[in-house]
């Protein structure tokens, strides 16, 4: 299994969220992270209508939080954000492998992947932000607002 950057951007900026109860600018954040602003849009953009994040446009405008982080499940997320969970082209509904009617790989994969999503809904936000303060000294960004 392996997570787009655009799911990795978003765990990212909830973390950041997680760890700013104040809020924070996608400016801010992707300088926190030294990634691009303009993925980082898409992705706040994609949080905001997900229901993850409140964003707030104009000058004193960010994004906070829409919930509790211990409310936020990372599975959650991962199913949100991923375009596409299928591990194998078997997974979809078109398929054009000989060996599908018969194969035992799908049902392997299958249980790999759902113990992997069980094991992620293990975590809410704030189980994997725990360590606010450690989080919060390495994403120090010296440009926030006071």
């Amino acid at each position: 299994m392996h997570l787009t950057m655009y799911t990795d951007y978003a765990l990212r900026t909830l973390i950041y969220l997680a760890t700013h109860p104040e809020g924070g600018t996608v400016g801010e954040i992707a300088e926190a992270y030294g990634i691009s602003r303009n993925h980082l849009v898409k992705v706040a953009h994609n949080l905001g209508k997900s229901g993850y994040i409140l964003t707030v446009k104009g000058r004193s405008g960010g994004l906070t939080l829409a919930r509790p982080a211990a409310k936020i499940r990372v599975g959650d997320i991962v199913r949100d954000m991923e375009p596409n969970m299928d591990l194998v082209e078997c997974f979809g509904g078109s398929s054009k492998c000989p060996i599908s009617p018969v194969c035992r790989l799908r049902s392997a994969l299958g249980k790999a992947n759902k113990a992997f999503m069980d094991a992620l809904d293990e975590y809410t936000l704030a189980a994997v932000a725990s360590n606010r303060s450690d989080l919060a000294a390495l994403l120090k960004n010296d440009s926030r607002r006071s």
